[in-house]
């Protein structure tokens, strides 16, 4: 209630002219996002009478375009691959204690920002899946649906699965490394049946409906985004706009590819965007499913920081 009566003080302003209604409608938009993060207070704002009374001071000009949809992504916390920094792609690997910590973290910021789902989607890899069930069980909403698919699976790191990082870097160059990281259209090299893993990953028959066509070898950011944007555009999108409330827990790569397509991002600005483990983006769409504004993060800035500078690391050969 004080937020509220604070928003009405600026709008009663003596210094804003009241024909000025453009910074009016600025105003608005402006605390109406500051509300965002938190539903319970963005209700009783809408349903205050003083919000009503804001519609005098709405200039047919600008309008607002008001949150017809909130969508919530996770990136698994971190794997025991990812704590030996090697290259993970669709092998399975858990989640390492720092990882699980970082699943209950990110699920009691939704729970104190008291987030509600009706339908979850995941991967069909254990560190998406249980980062997901760490989620649900603090928020206890463990009974919600969760549809798992391959469709959103890490990008497909080739003949690279397995190896460290930085070890492959200092082999062949951070800057060779970086483009089989982040390079949109290129991929790594592929797997091919001599490698450690291949009856592990190609073999496995959570695949086996897979045609040959669908089941990679290698992926390049490009190809995830590829077989991802189907499963989002026919399966996700209609259940979003039939107001569903959507819970996405997946991986760095295929989460990427669904940014770009909400932001719409250039090729170049999404090889450089690191999505931190196990905290929780939110977006606001509107009736047309466009972001409102910038992803935010549930998560202290600091927090923000360090996770995606620790992502960003990754790459580089040890000194």
């Amino acid at each position: 209630m004080r937020a509220v009566n604070s928003f009405h003080s600026l709008l009663q302003h003596p210094h804003i002219p009241s024909d000025c209604k453009r910074y009016r409608d600025l105003l608005f938009i402006s605390f109406f996002n500051s509300l965002s993060a938190n539903p319970r207070a963005t209700l009783l704002f809408l349903k205050n009478p003083l919000f009503k009374s804001y519609r005098k001071y709405s200039s047919e000009g600008i309008g607002v375009r008001m949150a017809a949809y909130k969508l919530v992504l996770i990136r698994h916390g971190e794997s025991c691959w990812n704590q030996e920094n090697r290259f993970c792609g669709w092998f399975d690997a858990d989640l390492s204690e720092t990882g699980e910590q970082e699943a209950k973290r990110g699920g009691q910021a939704l729970k104190d920002a008291g987030y509600e789902f009706d339908i979850c989607y995941t991967s069909v890899l254990k560190r998406a899946i249980r980062t997901l069930w760490f989620v649900l069980d603090s928020i206890d909403q463990m009974w919600l649906p969760v549809h798992r698919t391959w469709r959103l699976n890490e990008r497909h790191y080739g003949g690279l699965t397995g190896l460290n990082k930085a070890e492959t870097a200092a082999k062949h160059g951070e800057a060779q490394v970086k483009i089989w990281r982040r390079s949109f259209d290129i991929p790594p090299p592929p797997m091919d049946e001599e490698h450690a893993y291949y009856q592990n990953i190609s073999k496995d028959r959570r695949y086996a409906d897979l045609t040959e066509d669908q089941l990679p070898s290698c992926e390049s950011l490009k190809d995830t985004i590829a077989r991802a944007l189907p499963y989002w555009n026919e399966v996700i999108v209609p259940q979003i706009k039939e107001g569903k409330r959507i819970l996405i827990a997946a991986h760095g790569n295929s989460l990427r590819g669904i940014v770009k397509h909400l932001e719409g991002m250039s090729e170049e600005a999404i090889m450089e965007l690191n999505l931190p483990t196990g905290i929780p983006i939110v977006y606001e769409l509107d009736k047309n499913l466009k972001p409102l504004g910038p992803m935010q993060f549930l998560g202290d800035e600091e927090t923000v920081k360090k996770a995606m500078e620790a992502v960003a690391a990754q790459g580089k050969a040890k000194k």
